[in-house]
């Protein structure tokens, strides 16, 4: 077994034993600000840190390709790299948490997925996009295709956003549609009860134009699963469902939203560049993805 694998295998069963938040991290200023918060979240729940970057050999476009930097230089950069970063959240955070670094050569999505599986993270937490149009594309691109392809939950973090006083209040957004199916009960009920938070289930709909025969029972059903929590519920009037939670959380201070990615155009509306849909660069609240 090489290096690498020993290492992984070492870490994992080190990181198992403890709740740990996985961060990818490119070293933009987008991915530092999502460490940040990453970090702060760590302290207040008692978790590990997951530094991981995973990089690729560059090839010259031209006839012949020709690989621009070796794979061992590029290792030891990035190694390099995570171990400053790792030391300067050690500073920060005052030794207060346990912190691990892993650079992995390959495809970021794949590399990823195979950590949280070795892993099984808390949480993914990754950055939108930046202010660059580089940033944009690549790293908006990579945080889109986690969300769509992992199975552990990801909160994205907008561009500034901190960490602050905590999570004291979950927004859920729901469609009260197919509840028991699509709704992860008891993964919202951890979430709810490790941070000790308020649950505001929202549902937004205009005119009745989403209401169904069967939408009175979804919602007592839901009630009935998440009763112990005594949640509040907010039943929205707008148009746009995105631009409807986004005037909510905004006007009542909620620090985390959790979605359903499959139910909501949530997912897509976190890049489109659009002065109606940046629901997360708007409202600067963190957004929790997780599947049904």
């Amino acid at each position: 077994m090489p290096w690498r694998g020993y290492c992984s295998t070492f870490i994992s069963l080190i990181i198992t034993v403890m709740k740990t938040i996985i961060v990818p991290t490119d070293f933009s200023p987008i991915a530092k600000n999502a460490m940040n918060f990453a970090a702060d979240m760590a302290i207040n729940i008692n978790a590990s840190l997951m530094l991981l970057h995973v990089y690729q050999v560059p090839v010259s476009m031209t006839d012949v390709p020709v690989v621009m930097v070796s794979a061992e230089e590029l290792r030891k950069s990035s190694e390099a790299k995570l171990q400053e970063i790792k030391e300067a959240v050690t500073h920060i955070t005052s030794g207060k948490i346990k912190i691990y670094t892993e650079a992995r050569l390959g495809d970021v999505t794949d590399e990823l997925e195979d950590v949280c599986k070795h892993i099984q993270p808390f949480a993914v937490i990754m950055g939108t996009r930046g202010t660059s149009g580089v940033e944009r594309v690549l790293f908006g691109s990579t945080t889109l295709t986690a969300i769509r392809h992992l199975k552990w939950p990801v909160i994205v973090v907008p561009p500034g956003k901190e960490y602050g006083t905590g999570i004291n209040k979950i927004g859920f957004a729901c469609d009260f549609d197919k509840v028991i199916e699509s709704t992860p009960i008891q993964f919202i009920k951890n979430m709810v009860k490790e941070f000790g938070a308020e649950l505001h289930v929202l549902n937004v709909d205009h005119e009745g134009r989403h209401f169904k025969p069967e939408t009175p029972e979804e919602s007592v059903m839901l009630h009935t699963l998440l009763e112990d929590l005594n949640p509040n519920y907010h039943f929205i009037e707008h148009i746009d469902i995105e631009d409807g939670i986004n005037a909510f959380v905004e006007e009542n201070n909620i620090d985390l939203l959790i979605t359903i990615p499959k139910k909501h155009k949530l997912l897509d509306s976190l890049f489109k560049k659009s002065s109606t849909k940046q629901l997360v660069t708007q409202s600067h609240v963190p957004v929790m993805c997780v599947h049904e």
